[in-house]
């Protein structure tokens, strides 16, 4: 951290602080303990100390997808990619400070597709002049997914709060993250490696009902004269709206991903995965309880709290040197 007192990307990052408090705010180690710790999170956690929080959190999203409209589905990934990683602890946040540090934003499943840390930043200072030194940044992690999915017109859910952020990252497992090309047996492992199970899998995947992807990952690859980076709809029959409508595209031999489509095609499927996505594709009702009820699960995985971790004041860094 030396030196980053006065460096003048920290200027900039202050007075971008600074202009999106005020639009935010106008009209209103290795692993950790077992999770097991979940059920100190409350959904009231921030009631007394932060009451102003999921409001500031969504004006700050609300603003952001009026210029970018892929945010809420990037939110919502960030979360997953940070619990997968030794908990949901905002470890995927860091940026590198090496030695000590070594991001996990450049893993494969991360590098060039991971996006959002911006907004989580606007979040970040717009908590932070509300309520300084409160709001973790695993939480806003949190309650960004949440919000992101409702605003997309998908289920609300009262997201527990009470996380802290992490000190370290964990490079091992975010190179082991699940991704695109992961046959279902990887999978249901992996899944299972953090206490979910089929329903889950099936469920958590369904936030491929919204969002974007590079056409390099998709099953039909990129088309004839089309850049590998090039954008194609997760969803292409409803891109913009948290449904169903997703399983009804695994149901047709049209999902974009190996990685979704293996959930009814490979031979596992029938005695696992697929009947839950024809139950879901059938009952957007479902779904959504499913859903809501997984992302619950999902957060709750190893979360640091009590006196574990700290609170950060920039989610990119810890907060030694300040």
């Amino acid at each position: 951290m030396a030196g980053y007192n006065s460096s003048p990307a920290l200027v900039l990052l202050a007075a971008h602080c600074a202009v999106m408090l005020l639009l935010a705010l106008a009209g209103a180690t290795h692993g950790h303990p077992p999770s097991a710790a979940g059920s100190r999170l409350s959904s009231t956690f921030y009631d007394a100390s932060c009451p102003s929080a999921y409001d500031v959190v969504r004006r700050v999203i609300q603003n952001a997808r009026v210029t970018d409209p892929r945010i809420p589905a990037s939110l919502i990934r960030l979360h997953f990619h940070d619990c997968f990683v030794q908990g949901c602890d905002a470890s995927l946040l860091l940026d590198d400070d090496l030695p000590a540090i070594h991001t996990e934003k450049t893993v494969p499943a991360n590098n060039n597709s991971a996006r959002g840390f911006e907004v989580v930043d606007d979040i970040k200072c717009a908590l932070e002049e509300a309520c300084p030194g409160t709001v973790s940044c695993a939480d806003i992690l949190a309650l960004a997914a949440e919000i992101s999915v409702e605003l997309a017109g998908g289920p609300r859910w009262r997201v527990l709060l009470g996380r802290r952020d992490s000190t370290t990252t964990n490079i091992e497992s975010a190179e082991n993250l699940p991704n695109f090309f992961d046959p279902l047996d990887v999978l249901q492992e992996k899944f299972r490696n953090v206490d979910l199970d089929n329903t889950d899998l099936v469920a958590l995947q369904g936030a491929h009902t919204f969002g974007k992807v590079q056409c390099q990952f998709t099953m039909q690859n990129c088309t004839a004269g089309q850049p590998e980076g090039a954008l194609e709809n997760l969803d292409q029959v409803t891109p913009k709206r948290f449904d169903n409508k997703y399983y009804g595209n695994l149901l047709h031999g049209r999902a974009q991903l190996e990685s979704d489509q293996v959930m009814l095609s490979d031979p596992a499927a029938a005695a696992t995965t697929a009947p839950i996505v024809r139950r879901f594709a059938g009952s957007q009702k479902d779904f959504f309880r499913n859903f809501a009820a997984s992302m619950i699960k999902m957060g709750n995985i190893s979360p640091l709290t009590g006196n574990d971790g700290e609170i950060r004041k920039n989610c990119r860094w810890v907060n030694k040197g300040y």
